[in-house]
């Protein structure tokens, strides 16, 4: 049966401290999502982009839900329930889900939509943890924060954060792979989850395909399927310029190839994103081609 994919844009940059990332759909389109996941095999609709209103145009007198340090957080928790929406749609109809960010905010909405009425597995191919709350950020960005807000950590198990809750995904199903680069708050927090973590240092000790088969047991272990979060900046900026944090020390081109095709593999993935791609710090719009790959990589493109 062929796989049907349903590309859901999610342009926003609300999460982040530089600007440009909300043009990542656009160039990540440009270079070729739709017929490269056409040419791995799956029958693809591009359902467009969600109305996401530029940083400029928000409503400064709009009431704010507690936020701590947050930043923009009533303009992503806006977002992200749109897309948990769009997400939960397309699973219902029988799609896989493709969110294209955007920063790795939109996450929040790619896990509570892939999460609802369902138990998931999530894996995080990252530099970054992502487990910061709004107390615990060093700089109030959401886009290091939507793990911890996924499952409930902190701050984000106040009521008041509900709506970025993924009440479907559980710690010991959530594997990071790739870390490189964590606050002290961050890394005490992984350390006092139930969430498996790798770093760069146990891919160089064990090798890609050893962590990625292990990070997929675990993400699989009892779910209906898994989440995958793809940030760019996991791999090394020299392959993958256009991103907005880089971290010197990333996989390469052929690990992350691999990583995806042992995805498409288990066949247990149920919804995926693209987050961080910055045509503006890009060359050539090199990264979001890179990301085309390797979506097309992960829905099953093979060689032979």
């Amino acid at each position: 049966m062929t796989r049907r994919v349903r590309i859901l844009g999610a342009p926003t940059d609300y999460g982040a401290n530089r600007r440009g990332v909300d043009m990542g759909p656009s160039a990540i389109r440009y270079a070729g999502l739709a017929s490269a996941l056409e040419a791995a095999g799956t029958s693809c609709h591009d359902a467009g982009d969600l109305s996401v209103p530029r940083m400029e145009e928000r409503d400064p007198d709009a009431e704010e839900p507690p936020a701590g340090t947050a930043r923009f957080l009533r303009e992503t928790r806006e977002v992200c329930t749109a897309l948990a929406d769009r997400v939960a749609d397309s699973i219902d109809a029988g799609a896989t889900p493709l969110a294209l960010g955007g920063d790795h905010s939109i996450a929040i909405g790619s896990l509570v939509g892939s999460a609802r009425d369902a138990r998931i597995g999530a894996i995080w191919f990252d530099a970054h943890g992502d487990m910061n709350t709004p107390t615990t950020s060093p700089s109030g960005n959401v886009h290091g924060m939507p793990l911890a807000a996924a499952l409930g950590v902190g701050d984000f198990s106040e009521a008041a954060y509900d709506w970025a809750n993924a009440v479907g995904l559980n710690a010991s199903n959530v594997v990071l792979v790739g870390l490189r680069s964590l606050d002290d708050d961050e890394r005490a927090a992984i350390h006092d989850s139930d969430v498996t973590a790798y770093t760069m240092s146990d891919i160089d000790e064990r090798g890609i395909a050893d962590v990625v088969d292990d990070a997929l047991a675990a993400a699989t272990a009892g779910t209906d399927g898994i989440h995958v979060s793809l940030d760019l900046d996991w791999l090394d900026p020299t392959v993958a310029p256009g991103v907005g944090t880089p971290v010197r020390g990333g996989v390469t081109y052929r690990e992350a190839h691999l990583a995806m095709e042992a995805v498409a593999r288990s066949g247990d993935l149920r919804s995926m994103e693209l987050v961080e791609v910055n045509p503006v710090l890009d060359q050539h719009n090199e990264t979001a081609s890179l990301s085309v790959e390797l979506a097309a990589s992960a829905f099953g493109k093979r060689v032979l």
